[in-house]
């Protein structure tokens, strides 16, 4: 790539002359503060450090975070423009005219007439009222599913609510890491039916799960109870965990009581 001018700053060089601990040291000492003083201040205002950390940003054996280097500028009061930490741009003002414009600044901001123009407010959220199981999946019977007093009304930014949400289920348990985590509540749709690959809510055994919906053809033994009186065999329901890792499918017995719940819906 060709330029046609050589570039004017020297990100290497000015390194090596540690400009910018260099300005931060100078406008410690103009304050006369000690090492100890700007890490407290430092701290207070979330730049989580020590004052060894603070001595190498002076010394130039590392360099602050655009972050850690906005709050000491803040603190140090010291020139905001980009090209006072370049060697080869000197201040513009000594220490007494910076202490000026120092001054000259906070009059400005304790008039209180040059404040910028506050940003909108944004408009509310409206709420909705959803019911919320207050038993989670995979804890205990599922026979609460089915009971209208197991569970709360809570309120709900709408615009977190997926479309065709009937209520909320809490989960118990890490087997949907990393997809559903322990204690999130997540929104299902009712309905008797899933297409494989589907997240669903399951009653099976009595037990309530969150899993993922699969088939498979049944074993030849079992086939007979998966046909129904017109011939046709049904294929046998798998559930399947996202974290696969430690939790097995389980593989729905014809001799157990299963029901599909409901889809979950992802917001």
């Amino acid at each position: 790539m060709r330029y046609d001018t050589a570039p004017q700053y020297n990100a290497l060089r000015e390194r090596g002359e540690n400009t910018v601990g260099l300005r931060i040291a100078e406008a410690r000492s103009a304050r006369n503060w000690s090492l100890a003083q700007l890490t407290a201040m430092l701290q207070a205002s979330g730049v989580k450090l020590t004052k060894a950390a603070v001595n190498k940003w002076e010394t130039g054996e590392t360099v602050p975070n655009v972050y850690q280097f906005l709050a000491v500028a803040a603190l140090l009061g010291m020139d905001e423009r980009l090209g006072a930490y370049r060697a080869d741009c000197p201040p513009e003002l000594n220490p007494e005219g910076l202490r000026k414009l120092n001054e000259y600044r906070q009059d400005l901001i304790s008039s209180g007439n040059y404040r910028p123009e506050p940003k909108p407010l944004k408009p509310a959220v409206p709420l909705r009222e959803m019911a919320v199981a207050c038993m989670p999946a995979a804890a205990g019977t599922g026979n609460w599913l089915d009971d209208t007093e197991a569970y709360d009304s809570m309120s709900f930014p709408a615009d977190e609510i997926p479309k065709g949400a009937e209520l909320g289920i809490r989960i118990s348990g890490d087997s949907m890491e990393p997809a559903f985590h322990d204690g999130q509540i997540v929104w299902v749709q009712k309905c008797s039916e899933l297409n494989v690959g589907e997240v669903g809510i399951f009653l099976y055994d009595d037990q309530a799960y969150i899993k993922i919906y699969g088939d498979r053809k049944p074993a030849e033994d079992l086939r007979e109870l998966f046909t129904d009186s017109y011939g046709v065999m049904r294929r046998q329901p798998v559930l399947y965990s996202f974290n696969s890792a430690r939790y097995s499918p389980i593989v729905i017995s014809p001799y157990s009581p299963f029901r599909i719940f409901g889809r979950v819906l992802q917001a």
